[in-house]
């Protein structure tokens, strides 16, 4: 995880993230955290004169504070110690552009999800990434976590047997009261389709949920049937999403998220059972993976126990007995991110670690799976397919 003794760190730009932008400070702490980037540019908000106060304000030199992306990405392109990659932490609606400035520039792009607000973004991005041969990550933080890593091991090599029945789940409970309305920008612009795209919840957690149920079983999501639903009155986008799935095995699956559930925070959790056992990981637990056998009793294992697969013991820091979370997580993304771009040929580099790393197929399939929910949900819950 630690950058290769000798080797210099890969000089990292931002794009969004400025003052009072939490996701900025948390893609910033995971990209330090194994040394592996030097922030050394940024245009961190849409406003010009914060997009440089706030660059300064984190001690970017400044000739490299920039007031808007498209200057950054045509002056960090024309230097000869321009940005390596750059880091987008904006609302939805302005990832689509950004990405494409920066792959036009030649530089490699982390990307917050969800990677755009319609599939034919998505997909024009994606034609261009694979033009480009350039590294696009997505930050589906959640499949950085050790145990998650590990249930997906379990899963490929058979310990539960055929996959049959799914869950994930991933409520929370601050746009319970409508807090758009106080001026908060994180919820205003969440709850506005021309920002956050088509989808309120289902785009917003329900990505993040999908992203972990394919990155676990390693299946697809053939079709679905969605009920959403704006709970909270005046709101135009859904705050809860419930969908029935059918997985491309024909495994049976069900998705819920909602922002509108008091006393959950951040209640990410997965349930997969195959017909010889189970697997259960819950975000607000990390540390401990449930696994269960048919007619055996049921286990739970630790994060940093002798059992490990090499997948989730590489992702792991610290000894047992010490928590490690959310931030661990989110920089195991940005590793990994580090060592497709330090490969020569990124493309045989992404092939290669297309398994672990989220990328921008990801950023398509979640793209199909929002719009299919959307138009499931507007014909009475009809099934739809979410594949091409």
């Amino acid at each position: 995880m630690n950058a290769p003794t000798g080797t210099a760190p890969l000089r990292l730009g931002m794009v969004g993230g400025g003052r009072g932008a939490f996701i900025g400070a948390v893609h910033r702490m995971a990209a330090r955290l194994d040394g592996h980037y030097h922030l050394v540019a940024g245009a961190l908000a849409s406003d010009p004169a914060r997009a440089v106060a706030s660059a300064l304000e984190l001690g970017i030199a400044g000739d490299r504070a920039y007031p808007d992306y498209a200057t950054m990405a045509t002056r960090e392109r024309a230097r000869p110690d321009g940005i390596d990659a750059v880091a987008i932490v904006t609302p939805n609606d302005s990832h689509y552009p950004i990405a494409r400035a920066f792959l036009e520039a030649g530089i490699h792009v982390i990307c917050d999800k969800p990677m755009t607000t319609t599939l034919a973004d998505a997909q024009a991005l994606a034609e261009q990434v694979q033009c480009s041969g350039l590294v696009f990550v997505l930050t589906h933080n959640y499949s950085g976590y050790p145990l998650v890593r590990e249930a997906r091991e379990r899963v490929r090599r058979g310990d539960i047997g055929t996959v049959r029945v799914a869950q994930v789940e991933y409520p929370q409970d601050w746009l319970t009261r409508r807090v758009e309305d106080s001026g908060q920008k994180q919820a205003a612009w969440r709850v506005d389709p021309a920002r956050a795209g088509r989808g309120g919840a289902i785009g917003d957690l329900g990505t993040h949920a999908h992203q972990l149920l394919r990155f676990v079983t390693g299946l697809e999501v053939d079709e679905v049937s969605a009920n959403l639903a704006a709970v909270v009155p005046g709101r135009t986008l859904d705050d809860d999403a419930q969908v029935l799935m059918r997985l491309s095995n024909r495994a049976r699956a069900m998705l819920w998220v909602s922002q509108v559930c008091p006393g959950n925070q951040n209640g990410l959790r997965i349930r997969v059972y195959g017909d010889r056992g189970g697997l259960e990981w819950a975000q607000e637990e990390p540390n401990s993976l449930r696994v269960s056998r048919l007619d055996a009793p049921s286990t739970t294992l630790s994060r940093a126990g002798p059992e490990l697969s090499t997948a989730a013991a590489a992702a792991t820091r610290i000894p047992p007995g010490h928590p490690e979370g959310y931030l661990e997580a989110f920089a195991q993304i940005y590793s990994d991110a580090a060592a497709l771009i330090r490969v020569a040929d990124a493309r045989m580099a992404a092939s290669a670690h297309t398994r672990l790393v989220p990328g921008v197929q990801d950023g398509v399939a979640g793209a199909r799976f929002v719009e299919a929910c959307v138009a499931s949900s507007a014909a009475g819950g009809r099934w739809v397919s979410a594949q091409p």
